[in-house]
């Protein structure tokens, strides 16, 4: 994907997690629904590996960072998409014309930049990710 000549857009709705979760890093804008979470493994996962318990997996949550709060302040996410009052699922037509709406306007943004600049910044933003600038 990294080298795709075409705008990515990522739209994390639910739960993103495992494998699935480090290909859609690749995207050119990582946007994520408030209440989602982002991870390469699920809280529970976690803490069966390091706890050999799920009793742990709250505290396998908050060390993951996995909300999309989290991953904002990370950098590894460009957007969180605010949802309806009483989130997503309470409203799926007015989460659907925000996500639309969002999408819309990064297509916008990126179809201004050529094949070449759109590769070339995936690739650097991807590189970036997890790069500590002290």
């Amino acid at each position: 994907m990294t080298r795709l000549k075409v705008p990515i857009i990522v739209i994390i709705i639910g739960e993103g997690a495992s494998g699935g979760a480090l290909g859609i890093g690749v995207g050119d804008r990582v946007l994520m629904l408030e209440n989602t979470w982002y991870s390469v493994i699920s809280p529970e996962s976690c803490s069966s590996i390091l706890w050999r318990s799920w009793e742990y997996k709250e505290q396998a949550a908050d060390a993951l960072k996995l909300t999309a709060t989290d991953m904002k302040k990370l950098k590894l996410i460009d957007e969180i998409v605010r949802e309806p009052a009483g989130g997503a699922h309470s409203d799926r037509d007015k989460t659907f014309e925000i996500v639309k709406n969002k999408i819309v306007t990064h297509y916008e943004e990126l179809q201004k930049l050529s094949p070449k600049d759109l590769v070339s910044q995936r690739m650097d933003k991807y590189a970036q990710m997890g790069v500590f600038n002290g």
